[in-house]
């Protein structure tokens, strides 16, 4: 890709009408000072003193996040929050992204506001260091109601959208938004909507999922692609080692789910980079850029979920949609104690300084 190629690519994701329904949660950090320890005199145990607390959206929220860093240019977040003071917070920050609506976003006392509470040593001159993380998460399923509406969301907005990224991230499965009701719509849009992109991830694999683009990691392209013994796991029970194929074989077991899906096909690989797949084509890898310092990986997947449906909606081919993943992936893993961000600018710089 060419600098010319990736401005007039990136130009266009103002034009870009987005939608994103799934899994909304809140980050929120505290930074706790060590140099100010003390010791509980009533327990006896060590007291963090937190100096600030910063909250910005995560999970889906955070694919949002990254939509409008990359300068999308309307967003729609279809999920919901629950009337607690987290979900107070989730609202502030979504409305901070540029170019969002929150119209069909819901909040409603049914529900806890999904949260992930991250305290963070921060010592001088050393990378943070996260302690053990607060989760605040619905233990059962959604409310009917609260289905409907989303449902009924999908159908007015599909005809108006250019894009649509369906994130599953409850912690347990069933508990969130992309129920079977809601994967029943998607499915109904796709086929209706046939231009559509609409790009699925879920961090319990994409085997009930209708024919979508897919994204996901080496682990659920093992569960998906039926490697041998694996095909009733799920996700987080299988071995590591099983999911570092070599690179020739998941190119095979992409090419083979692109065209039975009859859908792009993405593999992220961490170190080793991205693998691409559509129906009639030959698999397309691209490695992951070099290290340019301390990690924090937390937020990547997001940041190439946001990249690769722009770049796909803006008109972009296999092999320029996973460059500038990559680059958006490079980017956020580099910001150290927080949940990273890509803008244009910045990948610009990154591919060609």
């Amino acid at each position: 890709m060419t600098p010319e190629r990736l401005a007039a690519l990136t130009a266009g994701f103002a034009r870009l009408r987005v939608g994103v329904v799934g899994d909304f949660s809140l980050d929120r950090y505290f930074d706790i000072d060590p140099a100010r320890a003390e010791t509980s005199i009533e327990t006896g145990l060590p007291v963090h003193n937190v100096t600030s607390v910063r909250c910005s959206p995560g999970a889906a929220g955070n694919i949002v996040q990254n939509l409008g860093a990359l300068g999308a240019g309307t967003l729609w977040p279809l999920g919901y929050c629950g009337e607690d003071g987290e979900g107070f917070e989730l609202l502030r920050a979504l409305r901070a992204v540029p170019g969002v609506s929150l119209d069909n976003f819901l909040r409603t006392p049914e529900r806890r506001t999904f949260t992930y509470t991250k305290p963070l040593v921060h010592t001088p001159g050393q990378s943070p260091v996260e302690l053990s993380r607060l989760d605040l998460k619905n233990w059962v399923p959604m409310p009917g109601d609260v289905e409907g509406e989303l449902c009924s969301a999908l159908h007015d907005l599909a005809p108006d959208l250019d894009a649509l990224i369906v994130m599953d991230q409850a912690g347990v499965p069933g508990t969130g938004v992309i129920s079977r009701s809601v994967l029943k719509t998607v499915r109904e849009l796709s086929l209706a909507y046939p231009r559509l992109v609409i790009l699925a991830d879920s961090r319990h694999g994409l085997g009930h999922f209708p024919p979508l683009v897919f994204k996901m990691n080496a682990a659920e392209f093992t569960q998906l692609a039926g490697a041998p013994g694996k095909t009733s796991q799920r996700v987080g029970d299988i071995d590591p080692k099983s999911a570092a194929l070599p690179l020739a074989e998941i190119k095979v077991g992409a090419e083979r789910l692109a065209g039975a899906s009859k859908h792009a096909v993405f593999i992220t690989l961490a170190e080793r980079g991205i693998i691409g797949a559509a129906p009639g084509q030959h698999a397309v890898h691209v490695p992951a850029l070099p290290l340019r310092g301390a990690i924090d990986i937390v937020g990547a997947g997001d940041a190439v979920t946001a990249a690769l449906t722009l770049a796909l909606a803006a008109g972009a081919t296999l092999d320029e949609a996973m460059q500038l993943a990559q680059a958006a992936a490079s980017l956020v893993i580099h910001q150290l104690g927080t949940t990273g961000l890509a803008r244009v600018s910045d990948v610009r710089k990154l591919l060609f300084p």
